[in-house]
């Protein structure tokens, strides 16, 4: 049971959501991205992993050495360490002791190398210890930034900038604009001209050019990623036009073929005189199951048609229509050649039909990605079935060849696999083309007898 004081803290608190300014909201949220990018598992141990070996100057390198480059970051950033340390020893940082060298030299060295292991834990050590070195420098004229301070922290935010997001970056420059303020307000009594103008200068300039990496680097990758999703979805969508095409065709074929059963049956009781109840009643069932299939088939196959798809008039072609396509071929440019063996026999009009579009895809080809050249068609006929070849020479022509879809291929192996045929596909030795398919076909009686 609800109560008075149970509904109230729930009503002041979505009150409260709903009343609160933007300006409110930006902040808490800018507060939070803060605290996500700086403070939480600063000390995270964040490993930098090895360079890619494989961009355009890196794989062109020997195996050793190419080996090697993998650990160029690692060495670059022993480098600079290297420096802080040297420029502390020559600058006039330290007084000389031991101690206030480690102080101002050894200290955001290894603030620097720090960043290899634990990016955003070693900007916190850098910014921590600068005072640290600032106290300890000899020289009053570079607070709070003293020339070993000031490279490693430069290095440091640009490692770190590097490793983590841009937005990491912006949080860093406006901390480091912050304590600059502070130690030229508060402590900075006659200490000279303070140098947080210049860093903040140059660390603007140099997180700018990292952010803009940042960016292009993340834009890049996420157009690899589109880009491979878009040709996997095309691919998947060309495979099925090609098979709704496939199912079009065969539905047609097939139609046309149940058409004439039914037609055929219906008239058969009529070129007989008297003919047997028998024999009526065998050609009805013939023709209501003749019927029945088209009408099923129709209904299973028509879905695939668009809305304003026409069955074409024409009927589809076969191998004995293959001379009309020779001769376009050859007035487009392409010098083609025919072999046909074996024993010519009337397959399948499926086969026939796939045959066809396979050998015009080929040489289709054949015509756009190499001009002047010239090809040959073998069609041979064997016992087990129909193998088809089609193999056209190099490119003899200057005229550019014409950039295809690119799924010709697909189509001609979902045709050949949808027969459960073979098919090869691949460049030659000459530099040419060759396709090659084997269509399995039933052996009929009548075609092993004319065999014989």
């Amino acid at each position: 049971m609800l109560t008075t004081a149970s509904v109230l803290p729930l009503t002041v608190l979505y009150v409260t959501e709903k009343t609160r300014s933007p300006e409110y909201r930006l902040a808490m949220g800018a507060l939070s991205g803060l605290r996500q990018d700086l403070f939480h598992d600063a000390f995270a141990y964040r490993p930098l992993p090895p360079m890619r070996t494989d961009g355009p100057l890196t794989r062109r390198l020997p195996g050793r050495i190419r080996d090697g480059a993998r650990w160029t970051p690692h060495a670059t950033v022993l480098c600079f360490a290297f420096f802080v340390v040297l420029m502390a020893g020559v600058s006039g940082d330290s007084r000389g002791a031991g101690l206030e060298f480690v102080l101002t030299g050894c200290i955001p060295a290894a603030a620097v190398v720090m960043t290899l292991l634990r990016p955003v834990g070693a900007w916190w050590m850098s910014l921590l210890s600068t005072p640290l070195v600032a106290v300890f420098a000899n020289d009053w004229d570079g607070y709070p930034w003293p020339p070993s301070a000031f490279l490693s922290y430069l290095t440091v935010m640009t490692v770190v900038a590097m490793r983590t997001r841009p937005r990491t970056a912006g949080w860093m420059w406006a901390l480091t604009a912050v304590y600059g303020i502070f130690a030229e307000v508060a402590p900075n009594r006659g200490y000279g001209v303070s140098d947080t103008p210049q860093l903040l200068f140059v660390a603007a300039l140099v997180l700018l050019v990292v952010t803009v990496l940042h960016v292009r680097r993340e834009a890049k990758q996420e157009v690899a990623a589109q880009q491979t999703v878009t040709a996997v979805e095309r691919d998947k969508r060309t495979l099925l036009e090609e098979r709704t095409t496939i199912a079009r065709e065969l539905h047609d074929v097939v139609a046309h073929h149940m058409s004439v059963v039914a037609i055929q049956a219906e008239a058969a009781p009529y070129r007989v005189e008297n003919p047997p109840p028998e024999l009526e009643k065998a050609f009805a069932t013939i023709r209501e199951n003749a019927v029945a299939a088209l009408t099923e088939l129709r209904r299973v196959l028509g879905v695939v048609r668009a809305e304003d798809y026409q069955a074409p008039d024409a009927p589809q072609p076969v191998l004995a229509d293959i001379e009309n396509l020779l001769s376009n071929v050859r007035e487009a440019g392409l010098d083609v050649e025919k072999t046909v063996t074996g024993a010519v026999r009337d397959l399948p009009q499926g086969v026939e039909l796939s045959a066809y579009r396979i050998i015009q895809e080929a040489l289709s080809n054949a015509l756009r990605h190499a001009p002047g050249s010239t090809a040959k068609v073998e069609i041979s006929y064997v016992l087990g079935g129909l193998g088809l070849r089609i193999v056209n020479t190099a490119a003899q022509s200057l005229v550019k060849p014409s950039p295809g879809a690119g799924h010709g291929i697909t189509g001609m192996r979902e045709r050949v696999t949808m027969l459960n045929g073979e098919m090869t596909a691949e460049p030659t030795e000459e530099g040419g083309y060759e396709v090659t398919a084997f269509i399995p076909v039933a052996v009929t009686e009548s075609a092993s007898e004319e065999t014989s």
